[in-house]
C-alpha cells in the first residue's frame, strides 16, 4: 500500500504512540478517546500496543493497555500470539518485513546485530519482526510511523534514521511522513529535535 496522506484516525494513533513513549498517563487516555472518536480501527490500538513492547519497554506498554483496555474494551486480534508452533512462519514473515524496512541495507544489519549477538538476530527477526511488527490487524506503513514516533521521543538517532526509511520502503509519502513528525515534534526535547531534524535531512537527501 502507499499512504500518500495522513487521516485523521492515522494522527491519532501518532499521537497515541508518542503519548505511550512519554510514559504521560493522561495523554494516553486522551489519544486513546481520539483514536475512537475518529474511526481508528480497535486493533490499530491493539497492534500499537503490542508493538510498544518492543520499541519503549513493557512497563509503559503495559501502563497504556490498561488505560486502553479500559477504555475500548475487550481485545481485538487477529492472531494467537502464545501459539509457539508458528515460530517457523514467524521466522519467514520476519525476515520479510525486516527485508522491506531496511532494504538494500538488510544483509548488513543483520550481519551487524550478529556480531553483538547471535541470539539478539534471531529474537529481532522472530520476535520483532516476525511475530510482532508482521501481525495482522496493522499495516506496515502505520506500523513504521508509529515506530517513528516512539524512536524520536527517545532520542534513538540510529533507530530513528532506520523507521524513516523504513516508512518510505514501506509506502509512506514523504508528505504523510512530514505530517506525522509535526505530531510528534512538540513532545520532542530539544536534543530529540536537533536529531529528528539531523536525520530527517539525511534521510531526504539519499
Amino acid at each position: 500500500m502507499t499512504l500518500q496522506k495522513l487521516d485523521a484516525a492515522t494522527s491519532a494513533l501518532v499521537a497515541l504512540a508518542t503519548a505511550i513513549a512519554l510514559g504521560d498517563e493522561a495523554l494516553v487516555e486522551q489519544h486513546c478517546r481520539t483514536c475512537m472518536a475518529e474511526g481508528a480501527p480497535d486493533t490499530w490500538v491493539d497492534e500499537l500496543l503490542l508493538q510498544s513492547t518492543l520499541m519503549v519497554g513493557w512497563p509503559r506498554a503495559l501502563i497504556a493497555a490498561a488505560i486502553c483496555r479500559r477504555l475500548t474494551g475487550p481485545v481485538h486480534s487477529l492472531e494467537d500470539g502464545a501459539d509457539y508452533g508458528r515460530i517457523p512462519e514467524w521466522q519467514e514473515r520476519g525476515e520479510a518485513v525486516c527485508r522491506t524496512i531496511y532494504g538494500a541495507n538488510y544483509q548488513r544489519l543483520r550481519s551487524n546485530i550478529q556480531e553483538l549477538h547471535p541470539a539478539l538476530d534471531a529474537w529481532m527477526v522472530t520476535e520483532g519482526y516476525g511475530r510482532t511488527l508482521g501481525r495482522p490487524g496493522l499495516d506496515l506503513a502505520r506500523r513504521e510511523l508509529t515506530i517513528v514516533a516512539q524512536v524520536a521521543v527517545q532520542g534513538a538517532e540510529r533507530q530513528l534514521h532506520s523507521h524513516l526509511r523504513g516508512a518510505l520502503h514501506a509506502g509512506v509519502a514523504l508528505e504523510a511522513l512530514d505530517s506525522a513528525l509535526a505530531i510528534v515534534r512538540p513532545s520532542l526535547a530539544p536534543r530529540a529535535c536537533e536529531v529528528l531534524d539531523s536525520v530527517r535531512e539525511r534521510v531526504q537527501a539519499s
